[in-house]
């Protein structure tokens, strides 16, 4: 058995099998019963709120923090919606089958849920910096709440030091360069090499000004890549139409039958289309992961939860919306039994229905999914750094080195993949090995800690809603 074989068994049987699975949804069934549903029955309000924060007049909320409510999510979006959403999610279907998107959407009911938690947590433990801006996520309220709140700082810096390790892992894999190379690269018949160079050059160029600039880069970014991507997809549905009931049936058959071999693709059983359906799913809108809290907690906002509400939006645009008309546009194609996968397979159905001229906006399209997701992913890393950092200088110096590196580590990653000829499934491979121990570690920490979130949540209701009565001793943030 080679290496790959090894790693393939690892992830798939064992960090990301059939227990991890399970972990997940029962937690977030566990969340969605003790919330009493709260995503289903409060979803038109998340919505309704996120639009007002996006869209309305008053975009600013009258709390204090360093991005606004429309830069946070932008950014958040950014880095959620990208090269998850083109290539690992054509990569679920190549690997799993059909069956791994009915899963995929399983994990986003509950994954709405689950993202408010941890945003509504990680506002409300979160600090302020030596120039008081704040900072939150997953270390902050591991520390707090596990650590110092329930008196287990053990387990509470293990958890820690698990969840930066796995995080840093897919920092030095970093799967968005490869993807963007590849799709440019195939798309114009140029060398990859040259691609990843310039891709890292800009990417150098927009993360160098900072948060704030990252967030007014995909505040500008992000809408218009959705619409373009988003218009695309449809358009090709439509054009197919006529199978597309026959292809829904088929995404609930494959769910809970064997997918049989046809074509170039190997076949897959339900347990493989589980896997590959939620880690895919996990990995494009980042529920559970503990990332997209990193960016929300410097959100101005007046109350966590309202902040929280964001995360069912983002969830249910990135799961429901952009990764199901992947999904459709893959397989009305029909070329997800052909055994292309990654970027090139939705890159082929784009060309396939669209002609070149669909194949070169797509490619452009994840050219910009791809920097807005690194720059994202920038963002939590720097959040990271502060909380280990507390000297204002030496923090200064890591992130000046950390804001080379980085885009450097993604560019040898593309070396390495050219040289040795490995193929998108392989780096995916890689890539679900960064996400098994930050979400484990999370999401212990977040059901420990759902006893506060469902206070915060009837506070919320009690001051923004008029259901039920205010408490005067309940602090709306933990350190005002």
């Amino acid at each position: 058995m080679d290496i790959l074989s090894i790693i393939n068994v690892v992830v798939y049987d064992y960090l990301w099998g059939t227990p991890m699975v399970i972990f997940i949804l029962a937690a977030g069934l566990y969340f969605t019963v003790r919330s009493g549903f709260f995503q289903f029955r409060f979803f038109g309000h998340a919505i309704k709120y996120t639009c007002s924060r996006l869209f309305g007049r008053n975009r600013e909320d009258s709390g204090e923090g360093s991005l606004s409510p429309l830069q946070a999510v932008s950014t958040a979006l950014g880095s959620t919606i990208g090269t998850g959403n083109i290539s690992g999610v054509a990569t679920a279907v190549a690997v799993g089958g059909p069956g791994s998107i009915f899963w995929m959407w399983v994990a986003g009911l509950f994954g709405m849920l689950i993202k408010m938690v941890e945003i509504t947590l990680a506002v409300y433990y979160r600090r302020r910096d030596s120039e008081g801006k704040p900072y939150g996520g997953p270390t902050y309220y591991m520390e707090e709440e596990l650590g110092k709140k329930r008196g287990l700082k053990a387990v509470a810096w293990i958890f820690i030091i698990l969840f930066c390790l796995g995080f840093f892992i897919g920092f030095i894999i970093n799967i968005q360069t490869y993807t963007v190379t590849e799709a440019v690269a195939t798309t114009f018949g140029w060398g990859m090499i040259p691609v990843a160079v310039c891709y890292t050059v800009l990417l150098f160029i927009m993360i160098n000004g900072g948060l704030k600039r990252v967030g007014e880069w995909c505040s500008y970014l992000v809408p218009v890549m959705c619409v373009a991507y988003l218009g695309g997809g449809v358009v090709i549905i439509l054009k197919n139409i006529a199978v597309v009931p026959s292809v829904i049936a088929g995404i609930f058959a494959n769910a809970f039958t064997p997918t049989a071999a046809v074509g170039g693709f190997a076949g897959a059983t339900v347990s493989l289309a589980m896997t590959t359906g939620l880690a895919r799913s996990v990995y494009s809108n980042e529920a559970g992961w503990g990332t997209a809290p990193m960016i929300h907690s410097t959100a101005k906002v007046d109350h966590p939860v309202k902040q929280g509400l964001i995360g069912i939006f983002e969830v249910f645009v990135d799961t429901f919306v952009v990764c199901t008309i992947t999904a459709l546009v893959v397989l009305v194609s029909g070329l997800w039994s052909s055994g292309i996968d990654g970027a090139n397979l939705t890159l082929s159905a784009f060309e396939m229905e669209l002609g070149m001229v669909g194949r070169i906006v797509l490619a452009l399209g994840v050219f910009l999914f791809g920097l807005t997701t690194a720059s994202g992913i920038y963002v939590q890393c720097e959040v990271i750094f502060n909380y280990f950092v507390k000297n204002p200088r030496t923090l200064k110096i890591i992130v000046s080195v950390y804001k080379v590196l980085y885009p450097m580590f993604a560019l040898i990653m593309v070396f390495i993949a050219v040289f040795k000829e490995l193929p998108g499934a392989t780096l995916w491979l890689l890539a679900d090995t960064s996400t098994a121990f930050p979400i484990l570690v999370n999401m212990i920490s977040l059901i420990v800690m759902l006893p506060t979130f469902l206070k915060l949540v009837a506070d919320y209701k009690a001051r923004c809603l008029g259901q039920g009565k205010v408490d005067p001793d309940m602090k709306v943030f933990f350190y005002e």
